[in-house]
């Protein structure tokens, strides 16, 4: 994400806690920073590249989102800078939109947000029929349906299946995407005709002015007065698992006990964390942030009954051992999952 040509603020050499105490509002950064200012030029171009007359306002804020009573795109503020994304990782564990082609595609699902709102989409019986009823209460979690083929696929999570309103979005990102191809991809599929009626609507709205029109903005990043800590306190525990420890009966099916000599369990955990927390989150679709604190419970089990990697060459355990860990840290999070379902994530 360079950043050339640009001042840097001064804050952007600050280390981690220090950083942590500036509030949101005196980050001083706009959309105007070369790396994000180029994800909004491409998006403003596929949408008039398929006539539309309108055009959604972008602001940075706290977190992604769409208001319904001012239809425009609020960015998270950490696409703006390098440095802010870098923070972003080290307490979330990821950065949601960081590389170029994951902040197209939730840039796309948001443009569906804010069309819909704009020309009050949803009052349309069609849409109702297809997509269901907007007014149907938002839930805090969702159950995805996996090989459910009334969906379209577009971002993780089966998102599309979260609610009527995500639903219209994604078919929209689908439909928005250059190259998607989704006549071919969604042969066959139901959700082929919500893709349809999408392509046919857009053609009917995309020349005419918004019913709602997109002038207001929404928590601009400039009027949020908590620091940054305040901030990652209140995303850490809406994110957060609170499990009890369930783990020591499968993790002594792994390691041995103390007798069996090897390392200790707990490091080895430690020193694959970064690349097992990876390959669970593409499994399963869940925030790193909330498998680490699994993965956490996990350590300490390991550490307080003293349980060592099995013996063998060198005594580190290898691929077949990653893979047993990471089977059982995806049961462990799906299992979260079923019970308290998927989090809403955008």
């Amino acid at each position: 994400m360079p950043e050339r040509n640009t001042p840097e603020p001064v804050w952007a050499r600050r280390e981690d806690q220090r950083l942590l105490d500036m509030r949101l509002c005196d980050l001083g950064l706009g959309m105007d920073r070369p790396w994000l200012a180029r994800r909004i030029d491409q998006l403003r171009r596929e949408l008039a590249g398929r006539g539309f007359r309108f055009r959604p306002r972008l602001w940075l804020s706290d977190e992604w989102f769409t208001p319904k009573e001012a239809p425009g795109i609020a960015v998270p503020f950490y696409l703006a800078h390098q440095r802010l994304v870098r923070l972003e990782r080290t307490m979330m564990l990821e950065a949601e939109g960081e590389s170029a082609s994951e902040c197209m595609r939730i840039l796309r699902h948001e443009a569906g947000h804010a069309i819909q709102f704009a020309y009050r989409l949803h009052r349309r019986r069609r849409w109702r029929e297809l997509f269901g009823s907007a007014s149907t209460p938002y839930p805090d979690t969702y159950q995805p349906r996996p090989y459910s083929r009334r969906y379209v696929l577009h971002i993780d999570n089966h998102y599309a299946q979260a609610h009527p309103d995500e639903d219209f979005a994604e078919t929209f990102a689908v439909w928005l995407t250059p190259g998607s191809n989704w006549r071919r991809r969604y042969a066959g599929w139901p959700a082929l005709e919500k893709l349809e009626y999408v392509d046919d609507l857009m053609a009917e709205i995309g020349p005419a002015p918004p019913v709602v029109p997109s002038r207001r903005v929404v928590d601009p990043l400039k009027s949020i007065r908590m620091t940054l800590r305040e901030h990652y306190q209140r995303r850490q525990e809406a994110y957060g698992v609170d499990r009890p420890d369930i783990y020591a009966r499968d993790l002594r099916r792994l390691f041995a006990g103390p007798e069996g000599g090897g390392s200790k369990a707990g490091a080895l955990l430690r020193r694959r964390r970064r690349e097992l927390l990876r390959i669970v989150s593409r499994w399963t679709g869940e925030y790193q942030y909330a498998i680490n604190e699994v993965y956490d419970e996990m350590i300490d089990v390991c550490e307080r009954h003293d349980l060592r990697v099995p013996a063998g060459p060198g005594g580190t355990g290898g691929p077949s051992l990653d893979l047993e860990i990471a089977s059982m840290l995806t049961v462990q999070t799906m299992q979260h999952l079923q019970m308290g379902g998927r989090r809403i994530r955008l």
